[in-house]
């Protein structure tokens, strides 16, 4: 939950120069958004990164979850209306 953190603070942070800017139409403000935006999305894709290789190096998921996922696709059609 490390990057969680950061990641909102990093917008929290960002607040009171987007109300400067937005508000109050301060240039230099609209420098710091800009440069938080890209911090931003680096962040998310370092996040998105680690998520996948995470993902990709689970252990396979048991044979019992695995089994449960086709009946759930087996279910009957609706009645048909008169």
């Amino acid at each position: 939950m490390s990057n969680f953190s950061k990641l909102k603070d990093l917008v929290m942070s960002l607040e009171g120069d987007f109300e400067k800017f937005y508000d109050k139409q301060n240039s230099a403000a609209g420098t710091r958004v800009r440069k938080g935006m890209q911090e931003l999305k680096n962040m998310a894709q370092e996040i998105r990164t680690e998520v996948q290789n995470k993902k990709n190096d689970a252990p396979a998921a048991p044979a019992a979850a695995k089994k449960a996922a086709p009946a759930a696709a087996k279910k009957a059609a609706p009645a048909k209306k008169k």
